[in-house]
């Protein structure tokens, strides 16, 4: 049986594979594949509340370096790594200010994000 870092890391892979699979190019994942994606993959509502459609938008554009709508596997890595560090960071109650209603919590989450992605 495997580690569940071994786990993680053939999910992880498996899953690029299959929704980079939807179109005609195989070795990259389409904003639109991207959110596909994370709307059936992350179903506990802890995560689900934490990923909205702008932060999609903006993690493809900071991960797509030549503005081709896509991302290959490396952005893919950094993305759900980014987006294991916002989970992260929120579960621990770290990472900005603590603030009151959902607009201000959004902000943090898209600063969070930004903070994430930068090289």
């Amino acid at each position: 049986m495997s580690n569940r870092l071994e786990q993680v890391i053939v999910s992880m892979v498996e899953m690029f594979e299959q929704y980079a699979g939807q179109d005609d190019n195989k070795t990259q994942i389409s904003m639109e594949e991207l959110k596909q994606m994370l709307e059936k993959e992350v179903e506990t509502p802890e995560l689900k509340e934490k990923i909205h459609a702008d932060d999609i938008k903006e993690a493809m554009e900071l991960l797509d370096k030549n503005h081709d709508g896509e991302v290959n596997f490396r952005e893919f890595s950094r993305c759900v790594a980014a987006l294991a560090k916002g989970y992260y960071r929120q579960k621990k109650g770290k990472g900005g200010r603590r603030r009151k209603g959902k607009e201000e919590q959004q902000d943090i989450n898209h600063e969070t994000l930004k903070e994430s992605l930068a090289p």
